[in-house]
C-alpha cells in the first residue's frame, strides 16, 4: 500500500474526489484551507489580499495497483490547469491498523 498527498488548488477538489471514485479508491482526510507556493510556476496561494486563493491537501491509502493509474489522472488534471497547481507524493506504507 502506498500513501498519497496532494496539494492542489481548491478549485480542484471536486476533481480530485471524482478521480479516486473512478478508481474505487475510497477513504481520505482532508485539509481543506492550507497557504503555499510551489517550487515550479504558478502563483502563490497564500490567502492574503495579494495572493488571496488557497489551497487544499488530502491523504489517501492506495493499493500498489491503483497507485500509476491515480498518479497518471492527477497529473493529467495539473497539465489542463498549470497556473492552478497540483503536486502529489507517495510514501511506502509499512503498517495498518
Amino acid at each position: 500500500m502506498k500513501a498519497v498527498f496532494i496539494a492542489y488548488n481548491q478549485a480542484h477538489h471536486e476533481d480530485v474526489l471524482a478521480v479516486m471514485e473512478s478508481l474505487g479508491i475510497k477513504g481520505y482526510t482532508y485539509w481543506e484551507e492550507l497557504a503555499g507556493e510551489g517550487s515550479k510556476d504558478g502563483d502563490p496561494h497564500l490567502g492574503t489580499h495579494a495572493w488571496p486563493t488557497r489551497n487544499g491537501a488530502l491523504l489517501t491509502i492506495v493499493d500498489d495497483d491503483k497507485v500509476a493509474k491515480f498518479m497518471e489522472y492527477l497529473h493529467k488534471l495539473d497539465l489542463a490547469f498549470p497556473q492552478q497547481g497540483l503536486r502529489t507524493f507517495v510514501w511506502n506504507v509499512e503498517a495498518t491498523v
